[in-house]
């Protein structure tokens, strides 16, 4: 990355559920709704069900009993969460399909997908969304066309409480932090930033009210998996220098030997 990297800050005591960043991620990204074999009533306020080629960010309802016996909601807006370590990048084959721009978010351009579903099986956060038909995946890109443009991202240009924060890592970490100082403060005792240091660095962080655990979908301690690391640091470079030593021995062999003749005396 030849820019320091940007990011997003989501304020889960902000968020009112308006559902505004869905319905902005949808038209700036010309998606299409859900099928309408989809359309169920499933007890819930969430729509739709889950992520989805069609879907690239959504509202999370959590539903929690509080200490005076009451109920919470808890909101907390979904999408690629921009991993500094990003399982889908060291599993994808096809390096124009997923990768880093400069501004440090990580693209994933469907056009080029070879539809292997190695980033879906892999992603701690179940991000990437497999369409069967056309065999792609499709993630939020983070409007990084838009971001190119000097605009900021779709979903927090709608964002009516200002839940959704845009700019620089290092400027939004420092608010972040001031932020959960300040729901200590005011009761909230388990008040923490997430994604500052999960996964190498999370592109997109959250203030958190309560403890992380109570949030429905969202990893206490996200890792990537112990099979990618292995295949990062040492499959894959060990089957690199393999291919290399092949190589190196055929040259080796040809210049010792020469090509190989024919009793006919042809090449």
């Amino acid at each position: 990355m030849s820019k320091a990297r940007i990011g997003i800050l989501i304020d889960t005591s902000r968020c009112i559920a308006c559902r505004a960043c869905q319905v902005a991620c949808k038209q700036w990204n010309k998606l299409p709704a859900e099928p309408k074999g989809t359309w169920k009533n499933r007890g819930s306020y969430e729509n739709p069900a889950s992520l989805s080629p069609q879907t690239w960010t959504r509202v999370r309802f959590t539903e929690v009993d509080t200490a005076e016996g009451s109920t919470e909601w808890l909101f907390r807006k979904t999408q690629c969460m921009q991993c500094g370590d990003a399982t889908c990048l060291m599993v994808c084959p096809e390096k124009k399909a997923l990768y880093r721009n400069e501004d440090g978010i990580v693209v994933l351009n469907s056009d080029h997908c070879t539809g292997c579903g190695y980033c879906t099986q892999n992603c701690p956060f179940e991000i990437p969304q497999f369409n069967a038909q056309d065999k792609r995946t499709f993630k939020c890109s983070m409007c990084y066309d838009r971001v190119g443009n000097g605009l900021i991202p779709a979903c927090a240009k709608a964002c009516p409480t200002q839940a959704i924060k845009f700019g620089g890592r290092d400027e939004i970490i420092e608010e972040a932090h001031q932020r959960v100082d300040y729901l200590r403060l005011k009761g909230y005792k388990e008040a923490s930033l997430y994604g500052e240091s999960e996964c190498g660095g999370l592109g997109v962080m959250y203030v958190l009210k309560h403890d992380r655990g109570k949030y429905e979908g969202l990893p206490a301690n996200p890792q990537v998996p112990l099979s990618v690391r292995l295949w990062r640091d040492w499959l894959k470079p060990v089957g690199f220098l393999s291919v290399l030593a092949g190589i190196g021995f055929v040259v080796f062999h040809y210049v010792l030997h020469g090509p190989k003749i024919t009793e006919k005396g042809g090449d």
